[in-house]
């Protein structure tokens, strides 16, 4: 027996390194003479899962993009519909247009100050949100009624809170002693326009808050312990180290809040149309009263058109101040 080992194992045998591992087996070649099947393309994989939303952008954007800009240099009317070019006639037009100016002040006001709202009660609610309590869930469930509710049906409801005799709203003051006669929420411009703001900003709150949420549960608990034993109140935990590390995630809310608010024109047209007098009229309920009922659709067209400069200046001031916020962090 030791003669045979010795025969097949002649002289000293080499230890292996350490961490030597032998050579795995090579991989067994593709099927079908060495092609991948398409289930097995990475390449060909994403463009198929990419299709559906490539598809849908297109459809419902690109295509209706182009053809507010056809319009807005066309006499394209809704009892003509034959395309006549006219070059720069519409824009000449609106830009004489007092509505249209009025509606632009409008939109930034409308824009500004729901953004404002929106942010500082978003992140108020986030707070609560992520605070531990008994029955959170359903508080969370309760926060985002707003935003899953239809805003025509919320909207509706809206209407009847502040109308101007059967308003519930105007009723509970009085029986405070807090009003002697009802307030007229969406007949004054003042009020008016206060009103419609206040009701976007209960529509929008809820995503704000779920935005700055999952920024306040990614913060490591590690900072805001050692922030504790240094002995920093909630104050200033709040403004040195929430705020500073949210801050980048706040300006992701406030960008898709005011995506929603610069284009939207629900509640305008449903509380108030416009009124009184053009004082809650937006570019983008200006452009829907004009080209469709209107019935000017190359007017309409270049109001709406004109939404497409300011908001994509405000995205990108948005976006800079987003990658500033970050590199600081």
């Amino acid at each position: 027996m030791t003669h045979a080992r010795g025969r097949g194992n002649p002289g000293k045998t080499k230890e292996r390194p350490a961490g030597h591992r032998p050579a795995s087996a090579p991989r067994a070649a593709p099927r079908d003479g060495g092609r991948l099947g398409l289930a097995d393309r990475e390449g060909f994989l994403a463009w198929v899962f990419l299709l559906p939303s490539v598809v849908y952008i297109v459809a419902l954007v690109g295509v209706p993009f182009l053809l507010a800009i056809a319009f807005a240099f066309s006499d394209v009317t809704t009892g003509d519909p034959s395309y006549d070019f006219v070059g720069f006639r519409n824009f000449t037009s609106i830009f004489d247009d007092d509505v249209f100016w009025r509606s632009l002040v409008n939109t930034l006001i409308f824009t500004v100050a729901s953004m404002a709202l929106i942010v500082v009660f978003g992140k108020v609610l986030a707070n609560i949100l992520v605070a531990d309590f008994r029955g959170k869930w359903f508080v969370r469930l309760l926060v985002l009624l707003p935003w899953t509710t239809p805003v025509a049906l919320s909207s509706i409801s809206w209407l009847w809170m502040l109308d101007s005799i059967y308003s519930p709203i105007d009723w509970t003051l009085r029986e405070a002693g807090a009003l002697e006669t009802n307030m007229h929420w969406l007949g004054r411009p003042t009020l008016a326009m206060i009103s419609v703001i206040l009701v976007h900003v209960w529509r929008l709150t809820p995503l704000a808050a779920i935005i700055v949420m999952a920024g306040l549960v990614a913060i490591p608990k590690d900072i805001d312990e050692a922030a504790r034993i240094d002995g920093a109140g909630f104050w200033r935990r709040m403004f040195e180290v929430t705020i500073p590390l949210t801050m980048p995630v706040i300006a992701v809310a406030a960008l898709f809040g005011a995506i929603v608010t610069f284009t939207d024109m629900t509640v305008v047209y449903i509380l108030t149309r416009g009124g009184p007098t053009d004082s809650t009229q937006v570019l983008a309920s200006w452009a829907y009263f004009r080209g469709i009922e209107g019935g000017d659709v190359g007017q309409g067209a270049a109001i709406a058109l004109f939404l497409f400069p300011l908001l994509l200046a405000g995205v990108i001031a948005i976006l800079r101040a987003v990658r500033r916020l970050e590199v600081l962090s």
